[in-house]
């Protein structure tokens, strides 16, 4: 059960940063575009589902309320 909620959280936590990349290189927005590489990376280093919820929910959030 661990290993198929940590896939599917990778997953979705990965195409949404995949959606923030692209945002951020196209406006040249560095808030988006870095959220978005730690977004794909992050499920290559969290053990754990909870942490990886905690962190990709904390990432998603992140370029809503910084803004530069």
């Amino acid at each position: 059960m661990q290993s198929e909620s940590l896939l599917l959280w990778g997953i979705l936590f990965g195409g949404i940063g995949l959606g923030y990349f692209t945002y951020g290189k196209k406006q040249k927005a560095i808030i988006p575009l870095s959220s978005g590489v730690a977004l794909m990376v992050l499920p290559y280093f969290l053990p754990t589902v909870l942490w990886m919820i905690m962190a990709g929910v904390l990432l998603v959030a992140l370029p809503y309320f910084v803004r530069l």
